[in-house]
């Protein structure tokens, strides 16, 4: 297993990706002066967004797995992402769903499927311990 979103563990089973991207932001609003620069104050962190792309073959995946992530998306609730490695990100939302579907069959189904998920997190990791992670990890 690569990682997993909520129950979506991204695998060749289900569905792998071959690139993340995480983007970090911090919120620094500014404020006008007469006669100088604007003053910058450090209001704290932002948005913590994660892209994953990746493909799905049907020899090796399963086409459904975007369906999957999209009745996830449907709900509206976080989702704790965790890596394979046992990483624990925090709690993510699910933003953007994309699929590229190309290669066809003579039935019309894709060889290949591209994909591209947006989430972004709404819990920091150090919070969930004793919550929804912790109770999923043992603590």
């Amino acid at each position: 297993m690569m990682m997993i979103l909520g129950m979506f563990p991204f695998s060749i089973p289900t569905a792998t990706y071959q690139q993340l991207q995480r983007s970090t932001n911090w919120r620094h609003p500014s404020n006008s002066r007469v006669g100088d620069m604007p003053a910058y104050q450090f209001i704290g962190r932002g948005e913590d967004t994660i892209s994953l792309d990746g493909s799905i073959v049907p020899e090796f995946g399963a086409p459904m797995s975007i369906s999957a992530l999209r009745v996830m998306g449907d709900t509206g609730k976080p989702f704790p992402l965790i890596s394979g490695t046992g990483k624990v990100y925090g709690l993510y939302i699910i933003n953007d769903v994309q699929e590229t579907q190309t290669f066809f069959y003579k039935n019309g189904k894709a060889r290949k499927v591209e994909f591209n998920l947006k989430i972004t997190q709404t819990q920091k990791p150090g919070v969930l311990i004793g919550n929804t992670v912790g109770s999923l990890l043992g603590f």
